[in-house]
């Protein structure tokens, strides 16, 4: 690949190239793998101002055309040679450009492609499971008459703000193509590579190139987009987020605060748990918002956190060319740094202790083969309410907690996924019941497995169409 590839901005699928080009490195050598243009808030905005005229066009290919489109587009992302700005880019290729720009284990790239991979091989089941409708085969989701209800959109395009911590949640964008919402992306300064090859295997698979807009940026850019786009997605921490928590036009994806809540059977019984909790914290190198962050058991806290810190301190970093790598590094070694400090802070609180520090081999951030990583941590800590206890990381890190059963539906907080190891059906309904709690897992499933035919922290299918009722009855001649 040359050092001088050019990645463009894609502007109705028509490449663009700016005057501003930033570079996209090996975080580990430093090489320049390509330089990416760069969108400003000028740009976006007027782009925007054509989002009407971009949906009519899609509106010229059927819902049925759309969906097929995505179906063939799955085998073309996972095995093709596709454009990728003055070059093309095969798959192999694809997963070590996203491997040296996130630090990122390839064998994890791979892995995270078979999810972008079944999202677009099952877009009907997908969209099923969304809506909990079974007709979706009207065209422009509209009944035929009568009295069914029918699907109108809720704006003319989907702006999306993408994050640079896995590649994985580009799955739950790729809905609005079958929707045949225009989409307008920004992606993140170190993972422009999946939404280019996404986009690329979708027009090699038919799908209109004017429904496809990428706008690499910084934030500000980013902002106007959130800001002009009839609905938004926007990924990020909370400071991030915040912004447009209020905005009902943005579906939030921010910390995911993820736990494991355990009744006192399981307490009594945790060995035979150990597995299920271990991979909710470390599954994907810990960094999705769907990783466990902390556990909350009523009895033999400390016990359990000793347990957790035995067995996540026997993954270690490697070369991230190694098959078997379990742990992401990170491309801005300055992040590391930051967390490691963060966590070093909150351990001068006293009734907080690193479990992990007993077993793990060497520090906490450490550096390996040119790449610095953060090692497994579990912190045991006495109360909820220790800076230690809420915390969620971008490596495997959770925090150990007493609480009472009864007592966790009420304190449980803003949590994407519980697993709730429990067999007590009060508890299980009043978990079922509370308004905090996203996704639910009722037994030993981890909070990491994810079946994407079910709403994800929003519901995209009704973030861009809502439901209408319509009624027809022929005028008189």
């Amino acid at each position: 690949m040359s050092a001088e590839r050019q990645l463009p901005i894609l502007r109705r699928g028509e490449p663009y190239t700016s005057v501003e080009l930033e570079p996209l490195c090996d975080h580990r050598t430093g090489a320049v793998l390509a330089q990416v243009s760069q969108a400003n808030s000028g740009l976006v905005s007027r782009d925007l101002c054509h989002q009407a005229d971009c949906w009519a066009a899609l509106q010229a290919i059927s819902f049925e055309d759309a969906v097929a489109c995505c179906e063939r587009a799955a085998d073309i992302f996972m095995q093709d040679e596709l454009p990728l700005g003055d070059e093309n880019q095969g798959p192999e290729e694809f997963v070590a450009m996203q491997s040296a720009t996130t630090a990122m284990p390839v064998a994890m790239c791979r892995r995270n492609m078979t999810k972008i991979e079944f999202m677009l091989r099952e877009m009907k089941s997908v969209l099923r499971g969304l809506s909990a409708d079974d007709r979706l085969c009207g065209e422009s989701f509209r009944a035929d008459g009568g009295q069914d209800p029918a699907y109108v959109p809720r704006g003319h395009s989907l702006g999306v703000v993408l994050p640079n911590n896995s590649p994985g949640v580009h799955a739950l964008w790729i809905p609005a193509f079958a929707l045949r919402v225009p989409l307008y992306l920004r992606p993140g300064t170190m993972e422009p590579w999946t939404p280019y090859r996404i986009s690329a295997a979708l027009r090699k698979a038919g799908y209109p190139a004017a429904a496809i807009n990428i706008y690499p940026s910084g934030h500000a850019a980013g902002n106007t987009l959130l800001a002009k786009a009839a609905r938004g997605m926007v990924f990020g921490d909370a400071k991030t987020t915040q912004t447009w928590a209020e905005q009902g036009t943005v579906e939030i994806h921010g910390p995911g605060m993820s736990k494991v809540l355990l009744d006192v059977e399981a307490a009594g019984d945790v060995d035979r748990y150990m597995d299920v909790i271990t991979r909710s914290i470390a599954f994907n190198g810990g960094r999705s918002c769907v990783n466990a962050s902390s556990v909350w058991t009523p009895s033999g806290g400390r016990e359990l956190a000793d347990a957790l810190a035995r067995s996540v301190a026997t993954t270690r970093p490697t070369s991230l060319d190694d098959p078997a790598a379990a742990l992401c590094g990170f491309p801005n070694a300055t992040i590391a740094e930051a967390i490691h400090a963060a966590i070093e802070s909150g351990l001068q609180v006293p009734g907080a202790e690193d479990i992990t520090a007993r077993y793990r081999e060497g520090d906490r951030l450490t550096r390996v083969d040119g790449t610095t990583f953060l090692q497994p941590t579990i912190i045991w800590c006495e109360d909820s309410d220790h800076p230690l206890a809420n915390r969620e990381f971008l490596f495997p890190y959770a925090s150990v907690i007493e609480v009472p059963a009864d007592a966790m539906p009420d304190r449980v907080g803003n949590t994407l996924v519980a697993t709730a190891i429990t067999t007590d059906p009060v508890l299980i309904d009043r978990f079922y019941q509370s308004p905090e709690i996203v996704r639910l897992n009722v037994g030993p499933i981890p909070t990491c497995e994810i079946d994407w035919t079910q709403p994800h922290e929003g519901n995209l299918f009704y973030h861009l169409l809502q439901r209408r009722v319509f009624q027809y009855e022929a005028m008189p001649a």
